[in-house]
């Protein structure tokens, strides 16, 4: 069996590079857990308000990559959702036409 050798890669610029000297770099700020910033604000399946805010118009719960929730909080939140789902304070999904 004869071996093939890769095929060459192309050396590839860099997007700032191809920008131009004078053009700065976009900077993301970091997105900080809502509930770890604010001490007061607590995580319960009654309060469908704050609920409400990480659930999507489908009825699909946020990622955290999209609120910015630690780890933790993140987990409290979707079982408080499932809770007030299954309680009926939200519903599971929008109702179809």
């Amino acid at each position: 069996m004869a071996y093939r050798t890769p095929a060459p890669r192309m050396n590839r610029e860099r997007a700032d590079d191809e920008q131009g000297p004078g053009r700065r770099r976009f900077m993301v700020r970091r997105k900080v857990c809502r509930f770890c910033a604010d001490k007061e604000l607590k995580i319960d399946y009654k309060d469908t308000k704050v609920l409400g805010q990480f659930v999507s118009e489908r009825g699909k719960i946020t990622p955290s990559r999209i609120t910015g929730n630690c780890a933790h909080h993140q987990r409290l939140l979707t079982t408080a959702i499932k809770r007030a789902r299954s309680v009926a304070l939200l519903p599971f999904t929008t109702a179809r036409n």
